[in-house]
């Protein structure tokens, strides 16, 4: 039986240099994806042309470049992460094909075999973050979770994470007694739920 073997990692998009290929739809819809979830990420879009919505968002964030041009292979120089995102099947081949040579990671859109990394669902509730993964099947099954965890996860939830710091910077010990403590203390919260089933 086939398994996601995919490993989740969150990346500090405003440490890293992001390379966008694509000015147009698909450049746009990866463009603020990234933004939801770091406005300050660090972002250069090459693109022949631009949509007006992404020089909008480049107006609205300075840390964003916009170069007007065609792909070229120094425009990997430097970079963490490249999202070829144009409709042109043979240009994100080339893309892919010159981030395997720089050593870049990559996200060729809508070909899943062409990916180092997915852009997943995200569920957001302050600073609790959930990634959605269907390892590249169904984008659908991941956005209709999305929705599903975005209303059972109560919005006061940010307040109790908050409190856990307060109580996790005040306790005292090594990393193992301070988990343990922690897990005796959020306890509370499984038996809750026990106690309503």
């Amino acid at each position: 039986m086939e398994e996601n073997h995919l490993f989740p990692v969150f990346f500090k998009l405003n440490r890293l240099h992001t390379l966008v290929v694509g000015g147009g739809n698909i450049g746009h819809e990866k463009l603020n994806a990234m933004l939801q979830n770091c406005p300050d990420a660090n972002i250069t879009v090459v693109a022949t042309w631009f949509l007006p919505e992404v020089e909008a968002l480049a107006q609205q964030h300075h840390t964003i470049t916009l170069i007007q041009k065609e792909f070229s292979c120094g425009d990997m120089i430097g970079k963490s992460l490249v999202i070829a995102a144009t409709n042109d099947k043979e240009l994100n081949y080339t893309i892919w094909e010159k981030a395997k040579c720089s050593k870049v990671l990559i996200n060729v859109a809508d070909t899943p075999e062409l990916c180092d990394f997915y852009l997943g669902s995200i569920v957001q509730k302050g600073n609790l973050k959930i990634a959605i993964s269907t390892n590249g099947k169904s984008p659908t099954v991941a956005k209709r979770l999305k929705q599903v965890l975005q209303e059972a996860i109560p919005d006061t939830l940010d307040e109790v994470l908050n409190k856990l710091q307060v109580i996790r910077d005040r306790l005292k010990g090594d990393f193992t007694e301070k988990v343990k403590q922690l897990n005796k203390i959020t306890d509370v919260l499984v038996q809750e739920k026990e106690k309503e089933q």
